[in-house]
């Protein structure tokens, strides 16, 4: 499998753990941004990633079971984090992301929603903030310093934005307090997509020291669950 990816993206994270947890070997292509468009559109008709491209000499661990229309269908690229867990629980069915039971799935597919869709946004906010201002100096080269403000225009981060995605971000750290502190997974007594969800769209703060501070047990979480996917811990954890 080849993984098309930014290097940075926490949602490229996100993928990397899924595959990390089902220990699918696979190969990384990072994409240069901008020039990311012209290979991404002819595959999925989107232009983000991540974009996992199964090779048709991996078709062993599709299942006996499968049609020959799934067989095909499993083949093709699949975008988005979200998508891309889905399919690896069905290629490879163990270990399960999904949970057993009916009702603490659906909570932890919820959950995995409200971190893609809200709290992934807030993290690059405050992130791309800090990278610009307190956190310049952890790579003030020309090149990096351009790419952080073409995002800052790209997603309209500014003063009124970031404190927008502050505030989301503090009520989301009691949400996951009250789950995370009293147990080691979000949803359950597994691993599911909620964890590799919030490991991955969370881990970017761990290079803000406000948030390595004030919510130590949140960064323990996040080097446990990249510890059981194989995947090297981010930047600011491990050092």
């Amino acid at each position: 499998m080849r993984l098309l990816q930014f290097s940075t993206s926490h949602y490229c994270r996100k993928a990397r753990l899924g595959l990390g947890y089902k220990q699918i070997a696979y190969q990384v292509e990072n994409l240069t941004p901008g020039l990311h468009i012209l290979k991404l559109k002819p595959l999925t008709g989107l232009t983000t990633v991540p974009v996992l491209l199964p090779q048709v000499e991996d078709t062993q661990g599709v299942s006996s079971e499968a049609t020959p229309l799934e067989k095909r269908n499993e083949l093709q690229a699949i975008a988005d984090s979200t998508q891309i867990l889905q399919f690896l629980d069905r290629y490879c069915p163990e270990p399960a992301l999904a949970l057993p039971d009916r009702q603490l799935q659906a909570e932890a597919l919820m959950l995995e929603d409200w971190l893609d869709e809200s709290i992934g946004t807030a993290t690059r906010f405050v992130y791309y903030d800090f990278r610009a201002g307190a956190g310049k100096q952890i790579d003030p080269s020309p090149f990096s310093q351009l790419v952080i403000q073409v995002v800052r225009r790209q997603y309209g981060i500014n003063q009124a934005t970031v404190e927008l995605a502050t505030n989301r971000l503090k009520g989301a750290m009691e949400v996951l307090s009250s789950r995370w502190q009293n147990s080691l997974y979000l949803v359950g007594n597994r691993l599911s997509v909620a964890d590799i969800a919030a490991a991955a769209l969370l881990s970017p703060l761990a290079l803000i020291p406000q948030y390595r501070e004030g919510y130590p047990w949140l960064f323990e979480r996040i080097e446990q669950i990249h510890l059981l996917c194989r995947e090297p811990l981010p930047p600011g954890l491990g050092n």
